[in-house]
C-alpha cells in the first residue's frame, strides 16, 4: 500500500464526519436567522476550519502522489472543495463539491457508488438548493419564497422542470440558482434513465451468458454418453463367445444368413464342370 492510500485510508471517516459538520453549519443560520448570533459566528468558523481541513487533505494529498498535475486533473472535485471561496453566490457549490469529495472518499464497488452519487446529489440539490434559494429571497422586498415549505415545493418542482410558477426567484442570485437545478435535474435524470437502462443490459446479458453456458455443458454431457456407449457396446462384444480378445478391434459382424424367397445364392449354386478334352 502507498503512502497516499493509507493517507485517504485513515482520513476517510473524519473527511465525511466534517462535511456533515460542514452541511449543518451552512444550514443552521438559515434555517434559524432570528437565533443568537453566536450561533451564525460558530456556523461561520466551523465552515472556515471544514474548508482548513480539506485544504490541508488536498495538499499532503498532492505531495504524497509523487504525479502532481496528473492529481490535480484526476481529483476536480477536491479542487473545486478548496478553490472554490466562501463568498454568498458560491457557497452552494462549495457545499455541494465538498459533499461529493467525501462520498468519493468512500470504498465500494461501481453500482453502490453510482446509486449513492446519483441519490446523494438529489437530496443534497434539493435540501441545500432551497436553503440557498430561501437565504437569498427572503431579503427579497418582492420575494414569494419566505418559508423552508415554500423553498423545498420550488425546488422539487424547478429540479423536475415542472415549474407550477406560484413560488419564482426574484433576485439574481435566485435565478442562478434557479438555473443550477435545472440543469443538475436534467442530468440526473439522464443519469437514472441511463442507470436503469444498464442494468437491463447487465441482466440480459447474465442471463444469455448463463444459457450459453447450459448449452456447453449439455454438448458436454452428450459427448460423455455418446462415449459410454462406445464403451458398452465394445465391452459387449468382448463378452460374446469367440468374440475379440481385450485390446483387439472388433471383428466384422458375419454376413447375415440369405433369405430363401430371394433365390439362391452363389454358394448354393453347383460346381461348374470342367471342359472334358477333345478327341
Amino acid at each position: 500500500m502507498s503512502p497516499l492510500e493509507r493517507w485517504e485510508r485513515r482520513t476517510r471517516l473524519p473527511l465525511l464526519v466534517l462535511a456533515l459538520l460542514f452541511a449543518a453549519a451552512y444550514a443552521a443560520p438559515i434555517l434559524l436567522p432570528h437565533a443568537d448570533p453566536r450561533l451564525a459566528a460558530a456556523a461561520r468558523a466551523l465552515e472556515w476550519t471544514a474548508w482548513g481541513c480539506y485544504a490541508a487533505d488536498y495538499a499532503v494529498r498532492l505531495a504524497l502522489s509523487g504525479q502532481r498535475w496528473a492529481f490535480v486533473r484526476s481529483q476536480p472535485l477536491a479542487l473545486a472543495a478548496v478553490v472554490l471561496p466562501l463568498l454568498q453566490p458560491l457557497r452552494l457549490l462549495r457545499l455541494l463539491a465538498t459533499l461529493l469529495l467525501a462520498g468519493q472518499r468512500v470504498r465500494a464497488t461501481p453500482q453502490v457508488r453510482l446509486t449513492t452519487y446519483v441519490v446523494g446529489s438529489v437530496l443534497a440539490l434539493l435540501l441545500f438548493g432551497s436553503l440557498a434559494v430561501l437565504e437569498v429571497e427572503r431579503q427579497s422586498p418582492h420575494g414569494n419564497i419566505r418559508t423552508m415549505d415554500d423553498a423545498l415545493w420550488w425546488a422539487f418542482t424547478t429540479m423536475t422542470t415542472v415549474g407550477y410558477g406560484e413560488h419564482y426567484p426574484t433576485t439574481g442570485v435566485g435565478r442562478l440558482i434557479a438555473v443550477c437545478l435545472m440543469l443538475s435535474g436534467i442530468a440526473l435524470l439522464g443519469v437514472v434513465t441511463a442507470n436503469i437502462a444498464a442494468w437491463f443490459i447487465a441482466e440480459f446479458q447474465e442471463e444469455e451468458q448463463e444459457t450459453r453456458r447450459q448449452q456447453q455443458t449439455l454438448d458436454a454431457l452428450v459427448g460423455e454418453v455418446r462415449a459410454l456407449r462406445e464403451q458398452v457396446a465394445l465391452l459387449t462384444l468382448r463378452a460374446v463367445p469367440g468374440g475379440p480378445p481385450p485390446g483387439d478391434a472388433p471383428a466384422a459382424p458375419p454376413p447375415a444368413p440369405a433369405d430363401p424367397a430371394d433365390g439362391p445364392g452363389p454358394a448354393d449354386l453347383p460346381p461348374v464342370p470342367a471342359d472334358r478334352p477333345s478327341a
